[in-house]
């Protein structure tokens, strides 16, 4: 008689994404069962001396580098939710689309989550400013210091936010 041994706790890499054009804030962490583990953060910076498209190439190109060395199972994106500014948030959005050009071409599941959600995930609040969101980053994967820039902590908590979405529910 033989049985199938079933891994009950598998490893999972979740990268976080807070798009933008100037600074695309990055964050990947493993899960494994309800322990999470910080693994990297950073920043994707574009010059403003530079066109639009070739800022957008950058942007492009280092995802595909992330998702090469991380190899994710599921990447958690923050949904563009306003805009002051339309030329601004237009810009914002073409970010977020070769962002998740990127992600598609890899054939990983993408979560996409307002802001808000965000925060609720990872404070308890719709409200927490960036401050509190990163000391709560901080404490959730016991680690010395807030991810920076402020874009790279954002992108952690939508990493948090995704490991713990169930995914059954939207399917």
């Amino acid at each position: 008689m033989s049985i199938s041994a079933t891994k009950l706790n598998t490893d999972e890499i979740i990268l976080g994404i807070d798009p933008g054009v100037a600074d695309t804030g990055f964050g990947v962490i493993k899960k494994n069962g309800n322990k999470l583990t910080f693994i990297e953060a950073g920043s994707i910076q574009t010059a403003k001396t530079e066109d639009l498209p070739t800022r957008l190439e950058i942007i492009y190109q280092t995802m595909q580098e992330l998702l090469f060395k991380h190899k994710p199972d599921l990447v958690a994106v923050e949904k563009l939710y306003f805009a002051r500014n339309v030329t601004t948030a237009l810009d914002v959005g073409q970010a977020r689309g070769v962002v998740i050009l990127a992600i598609k071409k890899h054939k990983i599941d993408i979560l996409e989550f307002t802001p808000l959600q965000i925060k609720q995930a990872v404070t308890g609040s719709g409200n927490a400013d960036k401050r509190q969101v990163g000391l709560m980053v901080k404490a959730i994967l016991h680690i010395a210091e807030v991810p920076k820039p402020d874009d790279a902590a954002d992108a952690v908590a939508a990493a948090i936010c995704g490991a713990f979405f169930n995914k059954k529910l939207v399917k």
